[in-house]
């Protein structure tokens, strides 16, 4: 029997995609109108990060967030909004003393990190559940700062969606669980191919579902040419996929994504030929336990 896949699409991100590819969306107005055609071309879900206008650069303000979400909300869509919780986390060393945080250093408390969710109260919002050497920086989140953000989280009425770039980020997220930080059964998402975490592989994504609780719902995406590979393989184990232009800028070799909405529409046709169905919001809504859109 068909099985209701759900697709996730995360739009935009923070990286310096805009001058790579110009389909990336960077104003309120560009970021909601892109989740709105993605939501028309099957996505479920949009996770969205918001930028500054001016610079393309990413941003944590609230008023981008706020109109953002407000652009969605007044079409009456019933796509499930998930805003990312990320930003605020990003260290590196300052050259000349190591003991401080350099000037390319983006760190925030977790309460300002959370507050757009206690404000706005999205559908779902993202809390990554660990740190990781990204690149050629740190993302840090340490247990108390997620603790205290998984709170205030739950205490919103929104549901977290626990990403997990390693092996060691889904045994926290576990231990969450299991002392109530997190309402069980949890919903993951297991995050591929970014520097310097769990490559994008069958392999990879295999052992990590295999660790996950037996009943929590889960995401998979691999970053850049794995994101259609990681799609198929996520159906594969039983999982839903996330494509956007957050994680790759390319409908194929060569070739860059027109706009999120062309990625959502390829992964469902990897869905379909899979033998499966794409999941409406509505179905989302039910296989997540969520009720009416806010």
């Amino acid at each position: 029997m068909a099985r209701k896949v759900m697709i996730s699409c995360a739009v935009t991100g923070s990286a310096d995609t805009p001058g790579r590819n110009p389909a990336v969306p960077v104003t309120p107005e560009q970021i909601a109108n892109s989740c709105l055609d993605a939501a028309k071309a099957g996505a479920a879900i949009v996770h969205i990060h918001v930028r500054d206008p001016k610079t393309t650069k990413p941003s944590m303000e609230r008023a981008l967030y706020r109109e953002t979400v407000e652009r969605i909300r007044n079409k009456n869509t019933d796509v499930l909004i998930n805003l990312t919780t990320g930003p605020g986390a990003r260290f590196v060393h300052d050259d000349k003393d190591p003991s401080k945080a350099g000037g390319d250093s983006v760190l925030r408390g977790p309460e300002e990190r959370v507050q757009h969710i206690i404000e706005l109260k999205p559908d779902i919002c993202s809390l990554d559940m660990g740190s990781l050497n990204m690149g050629d920086r740190v993302f840090v989140n340490t247990p108390k700062h997620l603790q205290t953000m998984a709170l205030a989280i739950k205490d919103a009425g929104v549901m977290p969606e626990l990403e997990v770039f390693e092996t060691g980020h889904l045994l926290l997220a576990k231990r969450f669980l299991e002392n109530g930080y997190v309402k069980g059964p949890g919903m993951f998402q297991i995050c591929l191919g970014i520097s310097w975490g769990q490559p994008a592989t069958p392999e990879a994504m295999t052992y990590m579902r295999n660790l996950l609780p037996k009943d929590s719902p889960w995401f998979a995406f691999g970053i850049s040419l794995w994101q259609f590979p990681m799609v198929a393989q996520a159906v594969l184990l039983g999982g839903h996929p996330r494509v956007g232009m957050e994680d790759n800028i390319y409908l194929e070799k060569g070739k860059l994504a027109p706009s999120n909405a062309a990625l959502v529409e390829k992964a469902g046709k990897i869905i379909q030929i899979l033998g499966d169905e794409v999941a409406t919001p509505g179905d989302a809504r039910t296989i997540l336990g969520l009720g009416a859109n806010n």
